[in-house]
């Protein structure tokens, strides 16, 4: 990443936004490109579900609540653990909270 487009906004040890209204799609895209991702209208849809969920809930969504959370909102063919590691390896519940601007979710690794 080039050293000139670091993200200012300030954050945690882990690299969540300590603020989460401090996020934009400018954000999330440098998050991701620090996470070697680039986002597509797949991941922005996650995105933008799951800042809607914690708008409402005030938490981040655990994997299996996002697994259930993506079948109600995007239906089942989006709603399923393969669909979501696809877009965010490794820990999607964690990664997409990161690039979603929100805290890290509890019981995540």
């Amino acid at each position: 990443m080039n050293p000139a487009r670091r993200i200012t906004w300030p954050r945690d040890a882990d690299g969540f936004l300590l603020d989460w209204h401090d996020w934009n799609e400018s954000c999330a895209e440098l998050l991701a490109s620090e996470e070697h991702l680039v986002l597509t209208p797949a991941h922005h849809e996650i995105l933008l579900m799951l800042r809607a969920y914690y708008a409402r809930h005030a938490h981040s969504p655990a994997m299996r609540a996002l697994v259930s959370l993506t079948r109600r909102e995007l239906g089942p063919d989006k709603g399923r653990s393969i669909y979501l590691l696809r877009l965010f390896p490794g820990s999607p519940a964690r990664l997409a909270s990161k690039i979603a601007g929100l805290p890290k979710p509890e019981h995540c690794l």
